[in-house]
């Protein structure tokens, strides 16, 4: 996550008490939330996620709460997801030995455990390939399959792994990190220098403890950042951050899409409406107030803004009008497609939501995975039109 999309500070505000904008789309006021025939508002959501809960939440989202490598279905075509699955089975059954002696219970996720020798070459693997490959889906497999309790292995994204830090402060994120068995980083993007340094030292202090490291990218690890920072500074710790994983490359199309029928064209605004008044725990927003008030929430805490949430109403959608805004909107799409949040709107086009020189720039892989997740959401919210 960019410096700039996330280096607003957490709001203070408790949920709930964000006075409504103006304009916003209809009935977001009356009865309690996810009252039938009453909309909630992502607006009026300003949550607060205690720094002690962001390690115990660091889990595999609900859309992968069931995935396991027996579930992912390779394309016969593409060699290359057939020889990650592999990569990855014998990744976890050559940390499966390490899950036992988890120290002695009680003393909360910052009690001092020992030390484990750091294993020689590299203590991680890095998934390496396009949108909808199921880097993810391996990802949390890997996860799944490792023989560790929940408490001893880890599982964010980049933009939650950085807010960590922020919250714990380095001494201490490194310290609740440094007894588990495993840390897998998903949507692995280094935005500026400052978290280029921050997430190479502490995955080194990591390494150094002994945990092992898987991530996904889009980007190979010896070329994050390219494009976007040429600082001598930069590409030296891009090399260190590089020297930690084996890379594996995926191949092959983007599977929310393949066979499927074209993602549904907008809605009008009256049927956005309707279908959110008759749609229990659904949100109603006008598109330019959502984008607004997420400015004034920590980019870390918009999964907890979906929360309980059966669709997501969307009015008025156009293109974002610059980039801090449009990384902020790339991370809602993400919680919202892990949470499995249909996303029903009117307005452009969802491909039409970032300009041709965002399209083209240093985040365009950020923008591309954002229009391919929003538009599997979309498609999934057509039922709710026709019902």
């Amino acid at each position: 996550m960019s410096s700039s999309a996330a280096s607003q500070p957490p709001s203070a505000t408790p949920a709930g008490t964000v006075p409504p904008a103006d304009g916003k789309a209809a009935a977001a006021t009356g009865p309690a939330d996810g009252e039938r025939g009453t909309p909630v508002a992502l607006c009026d959501r300003s949550p607060r996620v205690p720094a002690e809960q962001l390690v115990a939440e660091m889990v595999p989202p609900p859309r992968f709460d069931a995935v396991r490598f027996e579930t992912y279905v390779p394309d016969p075509s593409q060699p290359s997801q057939t020889e990650a699955v592999e990569l990855l089975r014998s990744f976890a059954s050559g940390l499966g030995g390490t899950g036992e002696g988890a120290g002695p219970k009680g003393g909360g996720i910052f009690r001092r455990r020992r030390r484990r020798a750091p294993a020689a070459g590299p203590r991680g693997v890095y998934l390496d390939g396009g949108y909808g490959v199921g880097k993810t889906h391996l990802l949390a497999s890997l996860w799944h399959a490792t023989a560790a309790p929940p408490e001893r292995k880890a599982f964010g994204t980049f933009v939650e792994l950085t807010h960590l830090v922020g919250a714990l402060g380095f001494q201490q994120a490194v310290t609740a990190l440094s007894g588990h068995v495993l840390l897998c980083i998903d949507e692995f993007e280094l935005d500026d220098p400052g978290d280029t340094v921050l997430v190479s030292s502490l995955l080194a202090r990591l390494v150094e403890a002994g945990v092992a490291l898987a991530a996904t990218s889009n980007t190979l690890p010896g070329r994050l950042g390219e494009g976007r920072f040429a600082a001598a500074d930069f590409m030296r710790e891009i090399q260190g951050l590089s020297a930690h994983f084996r890379a594996a490359r995926i191949d092959g199309q983007d599977y929310r899409h393949r066979g499927l029928p074209e993602a549904p064209p907008p809605h009008g605004d009256d049927t956005v409406v309707r279908v959110a008044h008759r749609t229990p725990d659904a949100s109603l927003d006008a598109f330019p107030d959502l984008l607004a008030h997420l400015a004034t929430v920590h980019p870390s805490r918009y999964g907890a803004m979906a929360e309980g949430l059966s669709a997501v109403c969307l009015t008025g959608v156009k293109p974002v009008p610059d980039q801090s805004t449009a990384l902020r909107l790339v991370v809602l799409a993400d919680r919202l497609y892990d949470r499995e949040v249909p996303v029903l709107a009117s307005g452009e086009p969802f491909d039409r939501l970032f300009s041709e020189e965002m399209l083209n720039g240093g985040y365009r892989k950020k923008y591309f995975r954002a229009i391919s997740r929003l538009t599997a959401l979309a498609r999934d919210a057509d039922r709710l039109a026709q019902g």
